[in-house]
C-alpha cells in the first residue's frame, strides 16, 4: 500500500498536558500543526481522579476535565489531531518525518511530547483496577482522595518511600510491601529512617504482589512471601505504584540522545541534540512529573518550535539569498569594538545597496542564526556570500577592506 504524504509545519507526537500545551502555542502563532496521540488524549492525567494542585482551580478538577479544556482550546487554534500509532521517524535535516500507517507526514519542526508508562507488576488482575479503579501512581495527584482510608504501596525506593510518607497526610494507614529481607530499603537512608519512625506506616517484608482482588474497585492486594510462598491478604482501598516508569522513546534511540533509562536529553530550551527537535513532559529527563512541569515544558517548546522555523525561513530567504552578492555582519550589541565597526558596514551598505544584500546578525540574541552559518567565528566577522554559498570570511574589518574583497568578488 502506497502511503499518502502530508506537510505541516509543527508534527507533535504525544497527546498528554505538554503535548496540549505545545499544540496551543503552534495553532496559536499559526503554524500549521499536527498532534498525533496513540492512545488517549490527555495521556496519564486523565486517569486521575482529583487534581487539586493545578493553578487556577481552587475547587479542584478531575484529570480527564482538565484535558478536555486543553484539548478544546488546541482545537479553537485550528490544531489537527490524529489518532494513530507512530511507526517511525525520521528526524535530521530540514526534511522531518513521522510515519503512521497510512501517513507519511512532513513536518518542519517535530515536538517529542510521548510520555511513558508506570512499570507494573505483571501480578494477576492487575488491568482491571488501573488507575480510576483503586491502581494509582502519582500520590500527589491522588492522596486526597484516599483520606482516612488504608493504602498499600509496592516498592521501597527513594519515589516508594517517599511518596508513602506523603500518603500518611492524608491515610490513615499505609501498608508497604517490600521485596528485600526486613530493614533492608532501596531508598535514601534518611528516607528510611523516617519511613521507620511514620506510625502511620507498616512494612510487609520478603512480599511481592501475587494478585488484585476487587469487584468494581480494588479492595485487597494479595501478596506472597518470596522465601515462603506463603499467601497474605490485605484489605485495602487503594494501591500505589512505585517501581519504576518507561518512557516511550523506543523508536527514538537510534537518532535521539537518551539518558540510560531511556530519558530524552534537552537543554533548558527543551532542545535535543538534533536541531528543530524538542522534547517536553515524562518523556524528558527531569526532575519533577507533574502536569504544571508538563505544561511549562510545552509552552517553551512551543515556543522554541515557532521560533526555530522563523529563523529557517528568514536564514533561507534573506541570510543566504540569491539575487545579490550577501554580506553578513556577525556582530554583538553589547561590545564596543562591534559597535564601532558597524558604522563602516552602514556605510558599504549604502554605498553598494544595488549590489549587495546587508544583513546584520547580532550573536547575543540571535546565537542560532550565526550557529546556522556552521562556522566557528569570532565577532566581529564578516561572511560573504554569493548565489546562496558562503566565499569568504573577513575579520580584519574596514570600510577599504570591504570594498576591496566586493570588487574582487563582482570580478
Amino acid at each position: 500500500m502506497e502511503k499518502k504524504h502530508e506537510y505541516y509545519d509543527v508534527v507533535i507526537i504525544g497527546g498528554g498536558a505538554a503535548g496540549l500545551t505545545s499544540a496551543i502555542y503552534c495553532g496559536r502563532a499559526r503554524l500549521k500543526t499536527l498532534l498525533i496521540e496513540k492512545s488517549l488524549l490527555g495521556g496519564l492525567a486523565t486517569y486521575t481522579n482529583e487534581i487539586a494542585n493545578y493553578p487556577g482551580f481552587p475547587d479542584g478538577i478531575t484529570g480527564l476535565d482538565l484535558m478536555k479544556l486543553f484539548e478544546k482550546q488546541a482545537k479553537n487554534f485550528g490544531v489537527d489531531i490524529k489518532l494513530t500509532d507512530v511507526k517511525s521517524v525520521q528526524l535530521r535535516g530540514e526534511d522531518k518525518t513521522v510515519e503512521t500507517f497510512r501517513v507519511i507526514y512532513h513536518a518542519k519542526s517535530v515536538i517529542l511530547a510521548s510520555g511513558g508508562k508506570p512499570r507494573l507488576t505483571k501480578a494477576k488482575n492487575e488491568e482491571n483496577f488501573l488507575y480510576d479503579k483503586g491502581i494509582s501512581f502519582c500520590a500527589t495527584c491522588d492522596a486526597a482522595y484516599y483520606t482516612d482510608k488504608t493504602v498499600m504501596v509496592i516498592g521501597s525506593g527513594d519515589a516508594a518511600i517517599e511518596e508513602g510518607m506523603f500518603l500518611t497526610k492524608f491515610a490513615k494507614k499505609v501498608i508497604v510491601s517490600v521485596i528485600h529481607d526486613v530493614g533492608i530499603m532501596d531508598a535514601n537512608k534518611i528516607a528510611q529512617e523516617q519511613a521507620l519512625k511514620n506510625p502511620k506506616m507498616q512494612f510487609l517484608w520478603n512480599t511481592v504482589v501475587d494478585s488484585f482482588e476487587g469487584e468494581e474497585r480494588l479492595n485487597k492486594v494479595i501478596l506472597k512471601n518470596v522465601k515462603t510462598n506463603e499467601l497474605i491478604d490485605v484489605t485495602v482501598d487503594g494501591c500505589f505504584l512505585f517501581i519504576g516508569y518507561e518512557p516511550n522513546t523506543e523508536i527514538l534511540k537510534e537518532q535521539i540522545k537518551l539518558t540510560k533509562q531511556g530519558y530524552i536529553i534537552t537543554n533548558e530550551k527543551m532542545e535535543t541534540n538534533i536541531e528543530g527537535v524538542f522534547a517536553a513532559g515524562d518523556v524528558r529527563d527531569k526532575f519533577l512529573k507533574q502536569v504544571s512541569t508538563a505544561v511549562g515544558d510545552g509552552a517553551i517548546a512551543g515556543v522554541g518550535a515557532e521560533k526555530y522555523i522563523a529563523e529557517s525561513e528568514l536564514f533561507q530567504n534573506e541570510i543566504m539569498q540569491k539575487e545579490k552578492i550577501g554580506l553578513i555582519y556577525l556582530w554583538s550589541a553589547i561590545d564596543e569594538k562591534c559597535r564601532n565597526l558597524l558604522v563602516h558596514v552602514e556605510k558599504v551598505e549604502k554605498e553598494f545597496k544595488d549590489e549587495i544584500k546587508v544583513n546584520k546578525i547580532d550573536v547575543y540574541k540571535n546565537a542560532g542564526l550565526a550557529a546556522r552559518l556552521n562556522m566557528q567565528l569570532d565577532v566581529p566577522a564578516i561572511v560573504y556570500t554569493k548565489n546562496g554559498n558562503i566565499i569568504k570570511v573577513l575579520n580584519d574589518i574596514s570600510y577599504e577592506n570591504i570594498c576591496r574583497d566586493l570588487k574582487i568578488i563582482n570580478e
